[in-house]
């Protein structure tokens, strides 16, 4: 019978896959190594074995003990898997930022997830590298991974992964590329390659937020270049041992948004349902196309797959929250149609002050129009209340009418979203639309800035 003993031997040999649409305007073949066949769904699962076995070797992993790290999800899974395999108790500490369905993954197969802030130092206490470390302090007969400056990173893609795009091109390789988060993929894939084929380029993407570009091309880590960023599983805002910038010829960025939408082209275009960091490698590709001919050959790495991203990059609502879904934004109906079934927010010329700053903050809105028997025949904005409020501290009582600005312009659904903006000033922050039937919405300056592309 042809079997494996357990689920650790079936990581590794996976396919490489042909892209054609989403690449045809490149002059060269294209070929994708889709790690999402690994039994974990992606590329972590070689190193996380490689750096468990490696542990064992050499004593610092001992039977029973407990197994910690900070991950984005995948290598989580990959330690997951040697975990329950072998028999060791796990504990992942995870950034927020992260997708729901890499903490529930996780959480499904036996690991203690713990969630700390994306947005602060890593040197914070609350971060995940510090958290990781103090649990590892804290935990008898514990093992602390580190994934970043761990050397079995790189080395199981230097025994792996490089070999196997090596044998699987027949040796054409011309240009390897791939998204970098801990390094070890690019620096044990680049290091193996270019001993086969030193003319090989290595190219790295990075993400805006992130520190790899920029010292890599002059040697400064800029901690103004750090800040935080949507894009998971590449990127940092420290420099991991395991990146080896001796082996990489250039690095390109790729902006959170196209890094989705990419991701998305790559589902409906090639049917290859891979996750953000996989949209970032393939728009960087595209975007060095200038530097490619048509004998070529070019593989890039996919790194895991698009079920972990089911709530977010495949999910239309927070896609167009973020601005990142290419959709035609030509008039005032567009602007207002993913909510256009909201009601109205009003107040009334006799009512006080104290009820629109009640309906302002139950609705966390900003604006407000005035009506009374006529119609709409004033607006409110925050501002006028705090002005109020300096000039009178008992301004809660005061009728609307006393502090009530201009009416707000009145628009088509047909309004051009360029007419409109040129009816927002710093004087009259707002737009209503009419919808018919007496009924209206409002535009602010807020949906305008929010549908910039």
């Amino acid at each position: 019978m042809n079997y494996a003993k357990n689920i650790l031997e079936t990581i590794g040999n996976t396919p490489l896959v042909q892209l054609n649409k989403i690449v045809k305007d490149l002059p060269c073949k294209v070929f994708a190594k889709v790690e999402y066949f690994n039994p974990g769904h992606s590329c972590k699962d070689r190193m996380a074995l490689q750096m468990v076995e490696d542990a064992e070797t050499d004593g610092r992993l001992q039977p029973g003990g407990t197994i910690i790290e900070g991950t984005s999800g995948n290598t989580g899974m990959g330690l997951a898997l040697a975990a329950i395999v072998k028999g060791y108790k796990l504990i992942c500490v995870i950034t927020d930022k992260q997708s729901k369905e890499k903490m529930d993954i996780l959480r499904a197969v036996g690991a203690k997830v713990v969630v700390c802030p994306t947005d602060v130092e890593p040197t914070d206490p609350r971060s995940y590298y510090s958290v990781s470390k103090r649990l590892a302090e804290e935990t008898p007969n514990s093992w602390y991974v580190n994934q970043y400056d761990n050397p079995s990173n790189a080395k199981a893609n230097y025994e792996q992964t490089g070999p196997e795009i090596w044998n699987q091109t027949n040796g054409e390789i011309t240009h390897f590329i791939v998204g970098v988060g801990t390094g070890g993929t690019i620096s044990g894939v680049g290091k193996y390659l270019k001993e086969q084929k030193p003319d090989v380029k290595i190219w790295g993407v990075d993400t805006y937020g992130s520190v790899f570009k920029k010292y890599h091309e002059t040697g400064i880590f800029d901690e103004n270049e750090v800040y935080s960023y949507v894009t998971e599983g590449i990127g940092e805002d420290i420099l991991p041992k395991n990146v080896d910038f001796s082996v990489i010829d250039h690095f390109t960025k790729v902006t959170d948004k196209d890094a989705a939408v990419f991701c998305r082209k790559l589902a409906l275009e090639e049917g290859i349902f891979v996750g953000m960091s996989s949209g970032s490698a393939i728009k960087g590709l595209l975007q060095m196309k200038d530097q490619l001919k048509p004998t070529d050959v070019v593989v890039v790495l996919f790194h895991d797959s698009g079920s972990r991203y089911i709530g977010k990059i495949f999910n239309d609502d927070w896609m167009r929250e973020r601005g990142y879904l290419e959709e035609e934004i030509v008039t005032a109906h567009d602007l207002i149609k993913n909510h256009i079934d909201k009601p109205l927010v009003i107040v009334r010329t006799e009512e006080l002050a104290s009820h629109a700053i009640d309906r302002m903050r139950k609705y966390k809105i900003s604006q407000i129009p005035v009506i009374d028997t006529n119609g709409f025949v004033g607006s409110l904005e925050d501002v006028d209340l705090f002005n109020a409020f300096v000039n009178n501290s008992n301004v809660a009582d005061t009728p609307i009418k006393d502090i009530m600005r201009k009416p707000y312009p009145i628009v088509s659904l047909q309004t051009t979203v360029e007419d409109v903006a040129k009816l927002i000033t710093k004087d009259n922050n707002a737009v209503l639309v009419d919808l018919g039937n007496g009924k209206h919405h409002i535009i602010t300056k807020y949906d305008i800035i929010n549908n910039i592309k």
